[in-house]
């Protein structure tokens, strides 16, 4: 469910669709975005629907997935405060959103309307910029992917996945990096069974390298650090 209007929000964020403007610049690019919040599991861009709004993730975490016809939902890629959502909407040629996403916590985003956001890329051209390497960022994630389901063993693909969402979504606390994450979510994020993924976490666990609780994941050690002991 979502909810608009403007209100005090985190400033602890930054975002590289915004880099290379001065302050004044940022904030009327800003001033021109409505600011929403969405709560925990609200989609924000439906897959196939019209293209017609960018975010701006400033507080929570998102993550973009892709719905199969036979139903089945795969999860592709996390979103942490400062990246765009919907970036389609900034091309030229109206189109659809190519994948979905949705909200894995309670979300503040800024959000434009398509002409809006078109009008001040053309102003400040920067952004268009900065939009292109989110874009080229994005694919550099998907050769990784297709490379590791190609190439790579189970183990070597969770491990993966746990060293990339160490750096992206997880937050330091006592004793490591605590990640929001249920088997499932690990095993789809992998493109491995949720079973083979509770195999590894237990056998990881056993080793002392990550605690397990419900939907949490705490790293003891960073990721790399245990990959050759599989």
């Amino acid at each position: 469910m979502a909810s608009s209007g403007i209100g005090t929000v985190s400033t602890d964020w930054r975002s590289n669709f915004l880099a290379g403007l001065n302050p004044q610049n940022r904030k009327r690019i800003l001033a021109a975005a409505k600011q929403r919040r969405f709560a925990a599991h609200s989609v924000i861009t439906n897959q196939g629907h019209p293209a017609d709004q960018l975010f701006l993730l400033i507080k929570g975490r998102a993550r973009y997935f892709f719905d199969e016809h036979g139903g089945q939902r795969v999860i592709l890629l996390w979103v942490a405060p400062g990246e765009l959502i919907g970036g389609r909407s900034l091309l030229a040629k109206p189109v659809s959103y190519l994948v979905g996403s949705e909200t894995v916590r309670d979300s503040t985003v800024f959000v434009w309307d398509r002409d809006a956001i078109r009008d001040l890329a053309s102003q400040y051209p920067v952004l268009l910029e900065n939009a292109l390497s989110t874009a080229s960022d994005y694919l550099a994630w998907y050769v990784a992917a297709h490379v590791a389901l190609a190439c790579h063993s189970a183990e070597q693909r969770l491990a993966g996945v746990l060293n990339s969402l160490a750096g992206t979504i997880g937050r330091k606390v006592p004793g490591g990096i605590e990640l929001d994450l249920t088997n499932e979510e690990v095993a789809n994020t992998a493109n491995i069974t949720p079973f083979t993924a509770s195999r590894l976490l237990s056998a990881w666990r056993r080793q002392h390298f990550l605690k397990k609780s419900r939907g949490k994941l705490l790293l003891r050690h960073p990721v790399r650090s245990f990959q050759h002991e599989l």
